[in-house]
């Protein structure tokens, strides 16, 4: 099956985390603590805690933490999670550059062309007799509420930037849950 192929990916040498709809990504549970999820993400790296902007007041307070990998010069983190105040995690995102690959059912989503990942997951339905879906942006991934697809500009590409979500305090869906912070640039995080 094409579904997995690291030279579209271009994930050779990344860590390889499972994904476990409403559970969680990696070593990241949905509903863990600031502190457990900095704790967590030491398989990774060093971990930096902010409080995010304000949101929609139906949100409680929520935090960014941003893990950067062990032992690379300064870049962008390999993973961003969000805790909520009242749900804990509810939000890990995977850096199309420098995060860690996570498939779903054997079809690879961070760091992808977005094209390639939208043709790979349209075989990939009709392989099993399944679905897909699109974002409200147009961007193609698994039939998985929890996954989001967004967009990541690296060089000239449009890269595959997942979020791996579970409904926060509030919200309806998991594109109602979005962070502020993942809506930079429009619509890619740059």
């Amino acid at each position: 099956m094409p579904f997995n192929t690291e030279a579209d990916a271009g994930v050779a040498g990344r860590d390889e985390w499972p994904y476990a709809p409403a559970v969680g990504v990696g070593p990241l549970r949905f509903g863990m603590a600031v502190d457990e999820v900095v704790e967590a993400a030491e398989v990774l790296g060093q971990s930096n805690v902010s409080e995010c902007s304000p949101g929609p007041a139906i949100f409680s307070p929520t935090w960014k933490i941003e893990v950067h990998r062990r032992g690379m010069a300064p870049s962008a983190p390999a993973v961003t999670a969000y805790v909520s105040q009242a749900v804990g995690l509810f939000c890990v995102a995977a850096d199309a550059v420098h995060g860690p690959q996570v498939a779903h059912d054997g079809l690879t989503l961070v760091g992808r062309d977005l094209v390639e990942l939208e043709r790979d997951a349209i075989a990939y339905a009709e392989a099993v007799d399944g679905h897909f879906r699109y974002t409200p942006e147009g961007y193609a991934g698994p039939d998985d509420p929890g996954v989001v697809m967004r967009a990541q500009l690296v060089g000239e590409a449009l890269r595959s930037r997942p979020l791996f979500m579970v409904t926060r305090d509030g919200a309806n869906t998991e594109w109602d849950s979005l962070p502020r912070d993942e809506y930079r640039n429009g619509q890619f995080h740059a």
